[in-house]
């Protein structure tokens, strides 16, 4: 509780001081391409959001590679998951994709999907914005949704207890050891002061410098310097011996610094894919209105209707389809669905084998509020996100959508 009355009480000092206070994690920050064309997070939920000290929060979902990734980016050669958090707040202490353990970094395929899991243990009281999180090297942090999460309790009486392959009882991994090293590191800062201090004694700079001005420098290394330098020298290879030794007997099995990889495969493919093609897609800057048009063909053998387009982990929702309202998580960030949905002039359902042009409008402050609308700016002005649309037995299907867009200004 101290560590949550501590914070509470800075986020007070602040508000008094008429500071912004960023209570989240600056993912609004991050430039449109890389939240629109990158990793597309969707069915993420939470487990709960409140938990104590040393409880646990399951973060599950999905995430597509976008195909569309930007160019001016590395490929997704090495990806690790994780979490974001603001610091170590919680303790992930499992991670999966596609059920296989993501304890490493692996290579994951563009255009393709894959499932996640992370477990993440309360570690400091507080409440804290949690998403699930992709590192991709060269690229960064890729962020899914947040979610906030309150974490009650004392700090003092987390640990990360765990029992390794040969048996031994781990009561809380975070002190483990720490004993140990401050022992071998005060022991070695106690080497290094008494080297120090041997030549300290005597006086320095000035002196050694006329010294050396009158050609006397074999004086300032005496004989006596030169016994305690081997005396040093193989002190500290003795010591380094036995610390060696000492190791190797209390810890015979020890496992290497992992550099490999993980190998995973993505979900399987739908066996019949939707194809979305924009044909002009624009952002009505007054009305704050994206607006896509777009060619959709249908290559299944049952009618389908448009239920949500999802960018940036924004959801926009047709909430006249009751099989996409189904699909929106309870737990899912109520700042991260948009009020007004999805805007659809003509809802008919898209006939099988039929190839459909239509007109999607997702309307919102949310665009100006998540600063999205500064991708009007970005080099290659191209807007993506995900395309879900339902049959009639409320089975889902997944397009990318993707495409150059255009500002309106109404009345230039």
């Amino acid at each position: 509780m101290r560590a949550d009355a501590c914070s509470r009480g800075w986020l007070a000092l602040a508000w008094l001081l008429g500071a912004n206070v960023a209570l989240a994690h600056g993912e609004r920050n991050q430039e449109p391409f890389l939240r629109m064309r990158t990793a597309q997070f969707y069915d993420v939920s939470w487990s709960t959001d409140h938990i104590a000290v040393n409880e646990n929060v399951v973060v599950t979902g999905r995430f597509r590679l976008f195909e569309d990734w930007p160019a001016n980016l590395p490929q997704p050669d090495r990806v690790f998951i994780g979490n974001g958090t603001p610091g170590p707040v919680l303790a992930r202490v499992e991670s999966y994709i596609n059920g296989a353990p993501a304890i490493q970094s692996g290579r994951l395929q563009l255009n393709r999907d894959y499932e996640f899991k992370t477990v993440l243990k309360g570690r400091i009281p507080g409440r804290h914005h949690v998403h699930p999180m992709l590192n991709v090297e060269g690229a960064g942090p890729l962020l899914g949704p947040g979610q906030w999460l309150e974490v009650s309790g004392d700090h003092r009486d987390f640990k990360l207890s765990l029992t390794t392959i040969d048996g031994t009882q781990i009561d809380n991994l975070e002190t483990w050891g720490v004993d140990t090293v401050v022992r071998w590191e005060g022991f070695w800062i106690l080497m290094a002061l008494v080297f120090v201090g041997w030549w300290l004694r005597r006086p320095l700079l000035m002196t050694r410098l006329r010294a050396l001005e009158l050609g006397h420098e074999e004086a300032l290394v005496t004989r006596a310097d030169r016994r305690f330098g081997a005396v040093f020298l193989v002190s500290t290879v003795l010591a380094v011996f036995g610390a060696a030794t000492w190791a190797e007997q209390k810890y015979p099995r020890t496992i290497p610094l992992q550099a490999g990889q993980f190998r995973v495969e993505p979900l399987p493919r739908e066996a019949q894919e939707i194809r979305v093609t924009v044909k002009r897609a624009t952002y009505d800057v007054p009305g704050r209105a994206m607006k896509l048009q777009v060619e959709i063909h249908n290559p299944l053998d049952r009618p389908l209707q448009v239920g949500e387009f999802m960018t940036s982990n924004l959801r926009f929702v047709n909430h006249a389809l009751p099989a996409a309202m189904a699909r929106v998580e309870a737990s899912y960030p109520a700042e991260l669905l948009p009020r007004t949905g999805l805007t659809l002039p003509d809802s008919t359902p898209i006939a099988p084998h039929e190839t459909r042009a239509m007109l999607i409008e997702a309307t919102d402050a949310v665009w100006e509020t998540e600063r999205l609308t500064s991708l009007l700016s970005d080099p290659d002005n191209r807007v993506g996100g995900l395309l879900f649309l339902y049959d009639d037995a409320g089975q889902r299907s997944i397009a990318n959508v993707s495409g150059a867009i255009v500002p309106v200004f109404v009345g230039s």
